[in-house]
C-alpha cells in the first residue's frame, strides 16, 4: 500500500507572516497540494502564531472537506495554554474537526519539534487529553522516539497511532549511508513493535526526496508529514511538481 503524503503548510504561513497582508495565501497552497495528489494537509499551530494561525486551521479544515478521501491533521502541544486568538489545541480541534490530531511535546521556545513524549513522566497528563480528542471523533497520534518502552506506554494510555520522530534518522542519513541504515534499523524495530501491539505508524521531520527512498521501507508506515524539505524543493522545481515528486517517492 502506498504511504499517505500529508503536506505540512507551516513554511508557507511563515513566509506570509514575514510581511503584512496575506501573500502567499495558505489556503491557495493547500488547494495546490491537494490538486497535485497529496493525501492530506498538516498544520502545527502554536500559541505564538509564528506560522499557522487559528483562522488558517479553520479554513483548511473546510478545504479538505471538499476533497473526498483526503485527511486533515492538526499537530500541537495539547497542554500549551490559550494565548490571544489562539484558543488552545483541543479547542481548535473541537472547532475544526480534523481527521487526526498529533500531540507533540514542544514548547514556545523551540524552533521546531525535536523529541518525542516522555510518557514515564507525562502519561497521567496526556491520557485524559487523548480521551477528550477521541470523544470528538478524532484519531490521536503521539510524536514519539523509537523507544519500545515509550511506545508501549503510548498504547497503554490509548493512542491510536504514533508518529516516529525522524530528525535523527535524517541527520544520520546525511552523514553516510551506513549511519542512515543503522538508525533506520532502530526505527524499523520500533515500527514492527508498534504494529504488533496494534498502533498505527506515521513519521515526520526532515524527511526528503533522498532519505525517503530508504525510509519508505519502514514496516507498516501509513503516513508521512513533510513540509520544510518539500517547500525548499518547490523553490527549484515549483510547488505542484514538488508535491508530485514526493507522492512518487511515497508510492
Amino acid at each position: 500500500m502506498a504511504i499517505q503524503l500529508s503536506v505540512n503548510l507551516n513554511k508557507i504561513a511563515l513566509l506570509r507572516n514575514s510581511r503584512e497582508g496575506d501573500f502567499p495565501n495558505v489556503e491557495t497552497y493547500g488547494k495546490l497540494a491537494l490538486d497535485a495528489g497529496a493525501n492530506g494537509l498538516t498544520v502545527h499551530p502554536r500559541p505564538d502564531q509564528r506560522h499557522i494561525r487559528p483562522e488558517d486551521t479553520r479554513s483548511l479544515a473546510e478545504l479538505v472537506k471538499a476533497y473526498p478521501g483526503t485527511e486533515f491533521n492538526i499537530e500541537g502541544n495539547p497542554t500549551a495554554p490559550a494565548s490571544g486568538s489562539y484558543p488552545g489545541l483541543i479547542e481548535l480541534v473541537r472547532e475544526s474537526q480534523p481527521d487526526q490530531c498529533t500531540f507533540v511535546p514542544d514548547s514556545d521556545g523551540q524552533k521546531t519539534s525535536d523529541h518525542g513524549f516522555d510518557l514515564k513522566k507525562d502519561a497521567e497528563l496526556v491520557a485524559p487529553l487523548i480521551q477528550q480528542v477521541q470523544n470528538l471523533g478524532v484519531r490521536v497520534s503521539l510524536f514519539m522516539d523509537p523507544d519500545l518502552e515509550q511506545i508501549q506506554l503510548a498504547k497503554d494510555i490509548g493512542a491510536d497511532r504514533i508518529e516516529l520522530y525522524t530528525g535523527p534518522f535524517a541527520w544520520a542519513f546525511e552523514q553516510s549511508e551506513a549511519e542512515g541504515q543503522a538508525v533506520f534499523q532502530v526505527h524499523s524495530e520500533a515500527a514492527a513493535f508498534a504494529q504488533s501491539i496494534g498502533l498505527g505508524i506515521n513519521a515526520g521531520h526532515d524527511l526528503n526526496l533522498e532519505n525517503m527512498v530508504l525510509y519508505k521501507n519502514l514496516p507498516g508506515l501509513q503516513e508521512v508529514s513533510i513540509g520544510h524539505a518539500l517547500t525548499v524543493d518547490a523553490l527549484n522545481m515549483g510547488f505542484t511538481p514538488a508535491v508530485q515528486a514526493y507522492k512518487k517517492v511515497c508510492s
